[in-house]
């Protein structure tokens, strides 16, 4: 199955790299979501997205947007990949059941066992509004990101 655009979002509830809970559901009627799955922690794909996105995060972070970073990495690997990077947007984990999330979205890849790239934006009522998927070596561009925020 895959979230497709103008459908609501399917809730979910993950611990985050500090073992704090977040539920999607909490944002609702809050702040827009921009959600990034993303293959795995250490990488060199992965650790320059997450890092351009905490270069930028004044247009990802703040009090209309919320950013989450979703992979199957255990939550002892995001705490130290979020404090190397200095990460101070929560990447949450997708570990138990392995990658159910990530399969809920669509993104999931079974035969390698992790999500590959896929993002999407969330509006305040909790339905997707845009949408991108790309092969784990395929990076992101954050400019369609703001250009899909601008257009909420």
């Amino acid at each position: 199955m895959s979230v497709e655009v103008g459908q609501v979002a399917p809730d979910f509830e993950l611990p985050d790299n500090s073992r704090q809970s977040v539920k999607l559901s909490d944002f609702r009627g809050k702040k827009n979501v921009v959600l990034v799955f993303y293959p795995a922690a250490f990488t060199p794909t992965c650790t320059g997205e997450l890092c351009t996105l905490r270069d930028e995060r004044v247009d990802f972070v703040g009090e209309d947007v919320q950013l989450l970073g979703i992979s199957v990495d255990p939550v002892a690997s995001l705490a130290v990949f979020a404090e190397q990077n200095g990460f101070d947007y929560p990447l949450l984990s997708d570990f138990w059941p392995h990658g159910a999330v990530a399969q809920e979205y669509g993104v999931f890849s079974p035969e390698r066992g992790f999500a590959v790239r896929g993002t999407f934006i969330i509006d305040k009522e909790g339905v997707v509004r845009w949408r991108v998927i790309n092969t784990p070596g395929d990076a992101r561009s954050t400019d369609e990101y703001r250009a899909a925020l601008a257009a909420l």
